[in-house]
């Protein structure tokens, strides 16, 4: 009777951990389902505007934008997705390299960006410039233009009489400093608010590249103890 016992629980023994392998796929699922919801506004947003004959404005249309980070995002999360529901080696391998790839530059941009400061101004001021030329041309872009200027600046007329003022009075009505200049003012004075920002979307990307090499690892133990 103990042989027979034996014998069942080694054919019921798994190595793959069920937990991980659902809450792999539930992560994946939820995700997924925010990508299609990305994807659906900014292709909406793209056909409001489809008589707009602009083809300049393609890097800074935040329709496009959203569109190309819903697909990136929709096809990480669906290997994710299928790879942990059927057990796919090849598609748990495909999502976990492609969260590394999309952390490392994450991170590689961050880095950039702090010793950097200067060029990341720099770079940050032209596209603001570019966005500015271009304002009339896309809606979208208008829209987010005219909400940062209601939020950020402290008079929407653009400093309508302050070039009698002095500075310093001046300096009650508008802000001096230009956009990008003020935008890395703003991060640099507020580290913590960025590194805490930064950690709330790393963590996930963490979680899903260790939880898909555990699975992975699992999956390969049962597949050596089979054969």
């Amino acid at each position: 009777m103990d042989r027979n016992q034996n014998l069942n629980r080694a054919e019921t023994f798994s190595f793959i951990n069920p937990w991980i392998r659902y809450f792999l796929f539930f992560f994946s699922f939820l995700f997924w389902v925010f990508s299609l919801l990305i994807i659906a506004i900014g292709v909406y947003a793209k056909i409001q505007k489809a008589t707009d004959t602009v083809r300049d404005t393609f890097l800074v249309d935040p329709a496009v934008v959203l569109i190309v980070a819903g697909v990136v995002m929709f096809f990480i999360t669906f290997c994710g997705c299928i790879g942990a529901l059927r057990e796919n080696i090849r598609l748990l391998k495909t999502f976990s390299l492609s969260l590394t790839l999309v952390f490392l530059t994450q991170l590689a941009i961050a880095v950039l960006g702090f010793f950097y400061s200067d060029q990341t101004r720099d770079a940050l001021g032209k596209f603001v410039k570019k966005a500015l030329v271009h304002y009339r041309d896309d809606l979208d872009l208008q829209n987010l233009m005219d909400y940062i200027q209601k939020e950020a600046v402290i008079n929407t007329m653009c400093g309508f009489g302050v070039q009698t003022q002095k500075y310093v009075e001046a300096n009650k009505l508008i802000y001096p400093v230009g956009c990008a200049d003020r935008a890395v003012t703003w991060i640099e004075s507020h580290l913590l608010l960025v590194g805490a920002l930064a950690l709330g979307l790393a963590l996930p990307q963490v979680a899903g590249i260790v939880l898909s090499q555990i699975l992975i690892c699992q999956i390969q133990d049962e597949i050596t103890s089979v054969s």
